[in-house]
């Protein structure tokens, strides 16, 4: 059953899941503050472990969305209707908030100690109401109940965005100094960019089913 979920996905549909994903990394929020804040003030090892922190909590918030979103489509089938359209308000949001943005990156205030940067970034992320939102109303967009069980497929595209955001993560606690210098020229661009792919996934999720 888990093979045949995995290969029930339309490879399109999986490439603009990871698309939006990483846009949603690349944007400057509360997450990749706190992450390039502790790697520029403490150090490579400190940004990663702000970076395990903070993907704890992602892991969370999806484990909470298979359990709790999978039993509501199941016992209302009209609410997978209602979540699509939630979600894709929501992705219109994002891209107002974006196109809004001025581009800065500040500094924050960074960990310590590796234990209090994998701390303070589980709970930066676990009470941080985009991420909960952006998964709990974006991710069951792209499932499908024809090709399986609706936690299942919520805890596989969960597990790829937490991994292509781990990933991401890690780098960018890593390489802070370098990477948010870099992205400081670039944040402008890269908020309007977000904003339009944010935009057109919107209205694809929206008309395309």
């Amino acid at each position: 059953m888990i093979w045949d979920v995995v290969t029930g996905f339309d490879p399109t549909l999986l490439l603009a899941f990871i698309g939006a994903g990483l846009l949603l990394n690349l944007t400057p929020g509360a997450d990749f503050v706190f992450i390039s804040a502790s790697g520029i003030s403490g150090g490579p090892r400190v940004g990663m472990a702000a970076a395990v922190g903070v993907n704890l909590g992602i892991l969370i918030h999806i484990a909470m969305a298979s359990a709790g979103l999978s039993a509501l489509l199941i016992a209302f089938p009209l609410a997978y209707d209602v979540i699509r359209y939630v979600g894709a308000a929501y992705l219109i949001y994002l891209a107002v908030q974006a196109w809004r943005s001025t581009g800065e990156i500040g500094q924050g205030k960074a960990a310590p100690s590796l234990w209090v940067a994998v701390r303070r970034g589980f709970i930066t992320n676990l009470l941080n109401p985009k991420t909960a939102l952006f998964i709990f109303a974006f991710i069951p967009q792209f499932t499908d109940p024809a090709i399986g069980p609706i936690w299942m497929q919520i805890l596989f595209l969960g597990g790829i965005f937490a991994g292509v955001g781990f990933a991401f993560a890690l780098n960018l606690g890593a390489l802070a100094g370098v990477f948010t210098n870099v992205l400081k020229s670039r944040a402008r661009f890269l908020n309007r960019f977000s904003a339009v792919m944010f935009a057109g996934l919107a209205a694809r999720l929206v008309w395309d089913r």
